[in-house]
């Protein structure tokens, strides 16, 4: 068998800092965002033309699951997490080789002293994320207007409705000026796809959830009629 050795060409610097609440799938989050900083060795040369395309093909690490190797049968959340099919039949993390590949908006490209940073929009990477390559998506060959799904044909129902208490509404206020991002569409659009596992969907408790985004943790509550309460947004120091 052959072996292979890649080396990382830059790193994600996204919204999502751990691994819980990071949408299933790119474009379904809208307002995540994330920046890739090329090593500096990958000069102004390299990304030349790559401004003439609106969206890209990232191929990255699953840097976060190296450690705990991979399944032949995985359950898909799409299944309700007890239907169990082939790994590669899904896209789970824990693959043979723990590679990822997600098609991104392009937003701009800017040339910093530190080097190329391609900024994204509509992402599903983890914070650190290492990526191995960029290719530009090709509209006339990589949208097939025939293509199967299979189990997961159509795009995910919005689940729940989210509201704000007075607490967490000025909160999100104060991120907004702060970050100069639209967090509350951050937060809308990430968790009305209701993050949690499949198992404990449909289900209210009192428990409290948590998710850390950009520089604040999240907190939020399961109500009744498909509704969530966030909570609050407090300052980490991570």
């Amino acid at each position: 068998m052959n072996e292979f050795s890649f080396s990382s060409i830059g790193i994600i610097s996204s919204c999502f800092k751990e691994k819980f609440g990071i949408p299933r799938q790119p474009g379904l989050v809208k307002n995540a965002f994330a920046e890739l900083h090329l090593n500096q060795s990958f000069g102004e040369e390299c990304v030349r033309g790559l401004d003439g395309f609106s969206h890209l093909w990232i191929s990255f690490v699953f840097h976060k699951t190296l450690q705990q190797g991979w399944h032949s049968m995985v359950r898909p959340p799409r299944l309700g997490g007890n239907t169990k099919i082939g790994v590669f039949a899904s896209r789970s993390p824990f693959r043979p080789n723990p590679l990822g590949l997600s098609v991104v908006e392009l937003l701009s490209i800017e040339k910093r002293q530190s080097g190329i940073v391609l900024h994204l929009g509509a992402c599903d990477f983890l914070d650190n994320t290492p990526v191995l390559d960029i290719k530009p998506y090709l509209p006339y060959v990589d949208a097939l207007s025939g293509a199967k799904g299979g189990f997961a044909n159509i795009i995910p129902e919005i689940k729940m409705k989210v509201s704000f208490c007075k607490q967490a509404q000025e909160q999100c206020d104060l991120a907004e000026k702060r970050l100069k991002k639209e967090v509350k569409n951050l937060i809308i659009e990430t968790l009305q796809l209701d993050p949690r596992p499949s198992y404990q969907q449909h289900k209210v408790n009192s428990r409290i959830y948590a998710m850390k985004l950009y520089d604040f943790d999240l907190r939020w509550q399961y109500c009744e009629n498909s509704t969530i309460t966030v909570l609050g947004l407090s300052l980490n120091n991570a």
